[in-house]
């Protein structure tokens, strides 16, 4: 969504690098061009205005001028405006004391708010809570039924007393939509669910009957959040659209939908500004897990392409199994061979976190490749797939073995053709080679790092690290004289231990009231 922004601002940063001061001049260069890609990206013109302000008085301020390294300053300073632009800091739902909690959804119609009543049920439900969706959207044809579908997918119950309108009756909708909202709360509260999901009808444009039926369904059920889902696509008219809602039905958060589209999406970024309410979730694809909480300081490191490495541990943490995990560590902490049964439980676990391209997009620096992302094909691990599994247990735990005759096999099990067998079958040959290298003592060509604990090979030294010898002299008189001075150090350091028992103590003169031992201990010592 936002690559044209990030691509922006990081060519606008690379011009400041390797400079040791920033003048005026530079300052006032650099905060121009944010302002141009700001604007390219379709920010609201008061939003830039303001933002480009704070940046270029923070820049001429002290904190520059006494830093070390000035261009990454202002890289920290846009990174702050950018967070604040963005809500500032984490909004979670706020649950309600005592009864359901209820969270109404408004919006444009066409904003994907029916798809998303179903991806934030399926989001509470795995928080721990017990959702329930209320169809109140009777205006649009078959939005009932869509409704219900995807309450089925999230596996979340819905209430829909009346079917709504149909293509056949667009002007006469099945039962009111006020009715129906206050009858859901009251249903989610006898049948003990702690969260109602209101779905409201969209409007299209300035609609003021549906305005006006939507501030009826809120005074009815009293809600706890009023969640204005937009389109993140829709660009200049988001600001004025936010406002409207905002004056009729006061929305206490934002969610952005269609967050993976390709559209410059900085519409999206003014809203929470202009409104002054937090962006609460994000909609980032088709599927009822592409959902996230928002966290503004996460998003602006990824517009400023500094990766948004928590968000993946998140995910990795949610739908990574642990006892696989523990079960890899120990195999690579005794050394045993990674074999492709093992691979091939990687390869799952990986999947079931989501989308790789989106993943990696997530590393830092991702934007620098973003273009061999974009042409990276999600089907390539299907194939990989089918290539391990065409193979038998033991060719996946000796893959030595694997012939000429039995990769041809593999290939049309797979259905591939034999050269990418046997590329696979090469760049696993590495992996486990340098896995193997990894758990016996570090890799070559990678300095401090150890080997695992009791795996061998861990308390190599540098050759860097030893002490060197001092080179003798070439001058024959400074040279007897170095060789008098070493054997003078030798006689004194003879000296100085004493001799005749272990650790240099000499057994005669030892007397073990010098030492101070506990009552009855002497006996030990044989005295």
């Amino acid at each position: 969504m936002f690559n044209s922004l990030s691509d922006r601002l990081t060519a606008t940063f690379k011009n400041l690098r390797g400079k040791g001061r920033l003048t005026e001049a530079d300052v006032d260069a650099t905060v121009r061009e944010i302002r141009r890609a700001l604007l390219d990206a379709d920010v609201a013109v008061p939003v830039v205005r303001e933002f480009t302000g704070r940046v270029r008085e923070r820049a001429l301020g002290a904190e520059v001028s006494a830093a070390l390294n000035p261009s990454q300053q202002i890289v920290k300073i846009v990174n702050e405006e950018l967070v604040e632009i963005l809500g500032g800091e984490t909004r979670r739902i706020r649950l309600a004391k005592s009864g359901p909690t209820v969270i109404m959804l408004a919006g444009l119609q066409g904003a994907g708010k029916t798809t998303l009543a179903g991806k934030l049920s399926k989001w509470l439900k795995a928080q721990g809570h017990s959702p329930m969706l209320v169809a109140c959207d009777l205006q649009r044809p078959n939005a009932v039924t869509q409704l219900q579908v995807v309450g089925e997918r999230a596996k979340v119950p819905v209430f829909a007393p009346h079917p709504g309108a149909t293509s056949t009756e667009l002007d006469q909708p099945a039962g009111d939509p006020v009715a129906v909202a206050r009858a859901g709360v009251e249903e989610a509260r006898q049948k003990l669910h702690d969260v109602v999901i209101v779905d409201t009808a969209g409007r299209l444009g300035v609609d003021a009957d549906m305005m006006e039926q939507a501030r009826q369904i809120r005074r009815a059920i009293v809600p706890n959040e009023v969640l204005f889902v937009i389109d993140s696509m829709i660009g200049q008219d988001a600001v004025n659209t936010a406002l409207a809602f905002d004056e009729g039905v006061n929305f206490t958060g934002i969610v952005l939908s269609k967050l993976d589209g390709d559209a410059r999406g900085g519409a999206a970024l003014s809203v929470a500004s202009v409104t002054g309410k937090p962006v609460m979730f994000a909609s980032t694809g088709e599927g009822l897990d592409d959902f996230e909480l928002f966290h503004p300081d996460r998003m602006a490191s990824r517009i400023l392409d500094m990766g948004d490495v928590l968000t993946l541990i998140e995910q990795a943490e949610k739908s990574w199994d642990k006892e696989e995990a523990a079960r890899m560590a120990k195999k690579f902490a005794d050394q045993e061979d990674f074999t492709l049964e093992d691979f091939l439980a990687q390869m799952q676990q990986i999947r079931n976190m989501g989308s790789m391209k989106k993943m990696l997009m997530m590393m830092p620096g991702a934007q620098n490749i973003r273009q061999q992302l974009e042409q990276f094909d999600e089907r390539e691990i299907d194939r990989v797939e089918a290539i391990v599994r065409s193979m038998t247990p033991h060719e996946r735990l000796a893959p030595k073995i694997i012939n000429g005759s039995r990769r041809a096999r593999i290939a049309r099990g797979s259905g591939v053709h034999v050269s990418e067998v046997n590329g696979l079958l090469e760049r696993f040959a590495q992996a486990q080679k340098m896995m193997k290298k990894m758990a016996q003592g570090g890799m070559p060509g990678m300095p401090g790092m150890p080997g695992l604990p009791g795996a061998g090979g861990g308390a190599r030294k540098n050759a860097k690290n030893a002490p060197k010898k001092k080179a003798k002299s070439g001058n024959p008189a400074k040279a007897a004289q170095e060789r008098k001075d070493a054997e003078a150090r030798r006689a004194n350091a003879a000296k100085a231990l004493p001799t005749g028992a272990a650790f240099g103590q000499q057994s005669g003169d030892f007397d073990p009231s010098q030492l101070n031992l506990p009552k009855g201990f002497d006996k030990f010592l044989g005295k």
